[in-house]
């Protein structure tokens, strides 16, 4: 009999608030499971949606949530021939499939899981497997980005954005994205080609001044709203729009239609297949997780609001949480970081 862990419970639906630290029994092993020991873990916009009430139906409470795990294999099922206790692995549970990553121990089935990249920490690798695995299947596996194309990416400074930029130019892509003016020296250090300022100018202008009049051929959106809704304005013809935002009302297609565009709706599906090929790029050094926070466990609620508002706060890449530790890396809020240039 496993002893109880440490778990963050989400006891209802609403403010940051709404989570508790509770000791709770850790599930049984089953044939083709593996039982892992969290070293680590990070948070999501999907993690304060759900957070929040808004699929109340897919999350019965109370509910352990959460949805990125690096940590090491402590007991495999009778019928588990990849893996063996010991290995470091990262992965992300099953969405909506029962217990999630905010807990010291995880047990996954094993086709989810992939062997963790060997030149990064469990924080840099728990801050991968969710956007990673979105971003491999969006540019990847929908748009069937190429060599050669052209990319906007939009919130390239974000927890999403700063691996899309680093894939994209590991495809050999060239890279546009918007990000705030004071983002634009740090998404370029990523690989980012050109930086638009979407608080000051107009992204459909910048990408036609930009390409030449041409357009780019495919969009990734990070962000909705007017991000989604204008995209097609900057295609070229036969562009592709990937979104991993779902969107409330139906969108204007017009100038989608003229441009013989395709779009792609993306809510991840996680396996074992997109793990190894980021980490192959990982291990090539093409790809480095970006952590903008990291705090442990038991300030989960913390880590939410930070992410949450992440716009009072120089926040670049992941809110990642040390299960295994106390550490605690705050990101400076934007009104102490303009009072120290002033």
């Amino acid at each position: 009999m496993t002893d109880p862990m440490k778990a963050v419970v989400l006891t209802r639906f609403g403010g940051p608030d709404a989570f508790e630290v509770r000791d709770v029994s850790v599930p049984q092993v089953g044939p083709r499971q593996v039982r892992v020991r969290v070293h680590a873990t990070a948070v999501n916009p999907l993690d304060y949606q759900i957070r929040r009430g808004d699929y109340p139906e897919h999350v019965p409470l109370p509910a352990i949530i959460g949805h990125d795990i690096s940590g090491v294999i402590e007991e495999v099922g009778s019928h588990v021939t990849e893996f063996r206790a010991g290995d470091a692995v990262y992965y992300t549970p099953q969405i909506f499939g029962g217990p999630g990553s905010y807990a010291e121990q995880h047990v996954a089935d094993v086709d989810l899981v992939g062997r963790k990249p060997e030149n990064i920490s469990h924080l840099e690798a728990a801050s991968l497997t969710l956007v990673g695995g979105t971003v491999w299947e969006a540019l990847v596996t929908r748009a069937q980005l190429t060599v050669g194309e052209t990319i906007l990416i939009h919130g390239g400074a974000g927890g999403v954005g700063t691996i899309a930029i680093q894939v994209a130019k590991a495809m050999g892509t060239q890279v546009i994205t918007t990000a705030r003016a004071a983002d634009h020296e740090f998404v370029r250090s990523l690989g980012a080609d050109a930086a638009i300022d979407f608080t000051s100018t107009d992204y459909v202008d910048a990408v036609a001044e930009l390409t030449a009049g041409k357009g780019v051929d495919v969009v990734f959106d990070t962000i909705g709203g007017d991000a989604l809704t204008r995209s097609p304005l900057t295609l070229a013809d036969f562009g592709r729009v990937v979104s991993i935002v779902d969107i409330a009302q139906p969108q204007n297609l017009i100038e989608a239609w003229g441009k013989n565009a395709a779009y792609h709706f993306v809510f991840t599906r996680q396996n074992r297949g997109k793990l190894d090929a980021l980490t192959t790029l990982v291990e090539r050094g093409l790809v480095k997780p970006i952590i903008g926070a990291t705090l442990p466990l038991t300030r989960m609620s913390e880590a939410h609001e930070i992410l949450e508002n992440r716009q009072s706060y120089v926040l670049h890449g992941k809110v990642a949480i040390d299960v295994a530790g106390e550490t605690v890396a705050l990101p400076a809020s934007r009104s102490e970081t303009l009072q120290a240039i002033g």
